[in-house]
């Protein structure tokens, strides 16, 4: 054998190891990154809005696929359809053309029709769904059959907080309208700023000269928005006591209608009204009414922007508040598998610090240290989320004539 053949097969043999490098590399960035993985069981989501960039999120999905052997399919559903139509993937257009073209042609298909492709579980962004989605279908109101639910309850929470700016909420303190305690903003007599906005009290009556026009709190429309709706949940909770009934509330809604038309024009998403309010300042939007999780958001996906404006930037805590809460149902075994899932710790640290989501029944203890702006590491004053009948009253009341 000469020197060349020798070089050859030296050279052969170099490259044949490189080439077995690459694939062993790449198959293991693949099993790093949960790709590929043998024997995940799918599970299928009816999924309601407001925590997609936390289901989307590249690690939470990597747990989910290395440490649960779980591959979840998120279909957006709105939370109102979830009740009305029959929870099948080819109402949102997705599974089985077939199916998809018969339902168009108007045939009446249910969760039970042969050949629907049906979900593992429902994961609502408002508590008053997940509650009703347990009832039995009202018949009366057209609304479809019901998967049973095997296993569910709050998942995912934020409370509603009120946006707002330093030379604001200083007034607000004058006022005896707001306290601060330990660094983090209250508003401990929510009744007296509500009846400044009924009495059409001016910024300039509080001191705030440079601000045109009278006291309001923007947010969006509780008619046709979830945020909204919860946000005037708590306004008649904090009218009625504490305690709302079907009793109680027709002396109160009245009130709260008078409100509603003195708020004037309200954005539909709550994402809209949170950026104006960033970029309008204090002069455009005085104080919104927003989720806590907002801010939590911003700061991680826009560091930049928020160094900007953090100082100016007050949370304002109304006490007692009202948790918007992501509650997930379990339809199946493969359901709960993934309820037990969001338990992880690693899961729930990522909900908390990318996506400012408090997790479990209470909310949860965090530390809010690394956050540079001031969130209670708990929230302890609350009322509970109405049910779906009182919702209903209170929405048809604003939206008469």
């Amino acid at each position: 054998m000469n020197k060349k053949q020798i070089v050859g097969i030296i050279v052969f043999i170099l490259l044949i190891g490189v080439i077995i490098g690459i694939k062993t590399l790449s198959s293991s960035n693949e099993k790093e990154s949960g790709d590929n993985i043998k024997g995940l069981t799918t599970i299928y989501v009816a999924t309601g809005g407001g925590k997609e960039d936390f289901l989307n999120d590249q690690d939470v999905i990597k747990i989910l696929r290395t440490k649960y052997k779980l591959n979840v399919v998120y279909d957006t559903w709105s939370n109102g359809k979830t009740v009305l139509w029959p929870l099948i993937r080819e109402k949102v257009g997705l599974g089985d053309q077939g199916i998809i073209d018969r339902l168009a042609n108007g045939e009446n298909l249910g969760i039970k029709s042969p050949g629907v492709s049906t979900y593992d579980a429902l994961f609502t962004s408002d508590q008053r769904f997940y509650d009703y989605y347990k009832l039995f279908p009202n018949k009366e109101k057209n609304e479809a059959d019901r998967y049973t639910v095997l296993s569910g309850g709050l998942t995912l929470n934020t409370p509603i907080v009120i946006y707002s700016w330093k030379e604001v909420v200083d007034a607000l303190i004058s006022e005896k309208i707001v306290t601060e305690k330990e660094g983090v903003y209250y508003i401990t007599d929510m009744n007296k700023l509500m009846n400044y906005i009924l009495q059409g009290k001016k910024w300039s009556d509080i001191g705030l000269t440079e601000l045109y026009g009278t006291i309001n709190i923007a947010s969006t429309d509780p008619v046709s928005s979830s945020p909204g709706a919860t946000y005037y949940g708590l306004l008649l909770s904090v009218l009625s006591g504490g305690e709302v009934t079907l009793d109680n509330i027709s002396k109160n809604l009245p009130k709260l209608k008078d409100f509603y038309i003195k708020s004037g024009y309200m954005n539909n998403t709550p994402a809209d009204l949170f950026e104006r309010y960033l970029k309008t300042g204090m002069g455009g939007e005085p104080m919104i009414v927003d989720y806590e999780k907002s801010i939590i958001d911003f700061a991680n996906s826009n560091p930049n922007g928020f160094n900007q404006v953090k100082d100016n930037i007050r949370i304002l805590y109304p006490s007692p508040t009202i948790w918007n809460s992501h509650c997930y149902a379990a339809f199946t075994e493969n359901g709960k598998l993934l309820l037990a899932a969001f338990d992880d710790p690693e899961i729930q640290k990522i909900a908390w610090e990318r996506y400012g989501f408090r997790t479990g029944v209470t909310g949860g203890s965090y530390d809010v240290s690394s956050f540079g702006i001031a969130v209670p590491k708990t929230i302890t004053s609350t009322v509970t989320s109405l049910k779906m009948d009182v919702y209903d009253k209170l929405i048809e009341f604003l939206k008469g004539n």
